[in-house]
């Protein structure tokens, strides 16, 4: 009798045991979270103030384009190095919401200055392209830091979000080409676009390639400028903005309708798959109910 009760202490208090390491996990699970969300929080506040600045200035004071005059200029003086704080000031750019075809079409106008027309596009079109695509990774991995989470929530309530993001996942390459060869289509705002949804790193970093045809386009614009003054408004040039506006609209309608075309195959195997798990659940409980 005695040993009964020592062998049901026992078991009591291992199973006390077992509850405080578990209410503990969920303790410090639940202090984890909370940390991870105020970090959350704290970057977005920060990349938003930067880009809600960014967006005032352009509108008054213009200190951003000011200082990217400046620093055009140092380069004109510093090509060698210029070319690598290029690369970088177009990172930052890119991740700031700073438009890019200011900085391309000024590129191209310092470097072919400094290197000549035809090594100075291909230096302009590299760095261009180099600063381009680790701004372009550096949002894609914050949108999916920041927001991944709450997109996958709605997949789940949603049968449209979540074909659209299934159909994104399997043919995420073809999409993202497609959607960048499209200038209309803002790059800066796609690149966190993308991280949210379930576009893989691989098939987004490889489809920044499509980016290279405008990059060229607007590189050789600026290099065929008469002055730096002439290159930052070689965009707003008539036939520059017909072909961009046509070659937008063609690989933009392009893009989507390859979009809409697979979101509608997996909005309907994701309307069957639900389907099935619907029939399945009623039959179990038909099952358990005739038990």
């Amino acid at each position: 009798m005695a040993e009964s009760t020592t062998v049901t202490s026992y078991r009591r208090d291992l199973s006390q045991q077992d509850n405080g390491v578990e209410n503990e996990n969920l303790a410090i699970n639940a202090n984890s979270n909370k940390r991870n969300m105020i970090k959350k929080i704290a970057i977005a506040v920060v990349l938003i103030g930067f880009i809600v600045y960014v967006i005032i200035d352009s509108l008054t004071t213009q200190n951003v384009k000011k200082g990217i005059d400046i620093f055009f200029t140092w380069i004109e003086i510093n090509p060698a190095a210029g070319l690598f704080a290029f690369m970088g000031v177009y990172f930052v750019a890119t991740v700031l919401f700073i438009p890019g075809s200011i900085l391309t079409l000024g590129g191209g106008f310092v470097f072919s200055n400094a290197f000549g027309l035809g090594l100075g596009v291909l230096m302009a079109t590299v760095a261009v392209f180099v600063g381009a695509s680790l701004g372009a990774t550096a949002a894609f991995l914050l949108g999916r830091y920041l927001l991944r989470d709450w997109v996958q929530k709605l997949t789940t309530k949603y049968p449209v979000f979540e074909a659209i993001d299934s159909a994104l996942q399997e043919k995420g390459f073809r999409i993202m080409a497609l959607i960048r060869l499209s200038p209309l289509i803002p790059f800066n705002a796609l690149n966190y676009i993308t991280g949210v949804t379930a576009v893989s790193f691989g098939a987004n970093t490889v489809a920044l390639v499509a980016i290279l045809p405008g990059t060229i386009l607007y590189v050789f614009l600026g290099a065929s400028a008469g002055s730096l003054a002439d290159s930052a408004s070689s965009g707003s040039n008539s036939v520059v903005r017909i072909v961009s506006i046509v070659v937008g609209i063609v690989f933009g309608i392009l893009g989507i309708a390859v979009t809409s075309y697979y979101a509608k195959k997996e909005l309907n195997k994701v309307i069957a798959r639900r389907q099935e798990e619907t029939q399945n659940d009623t039959d179990e409980e038909n099952v358990n109910d005739n038990e």
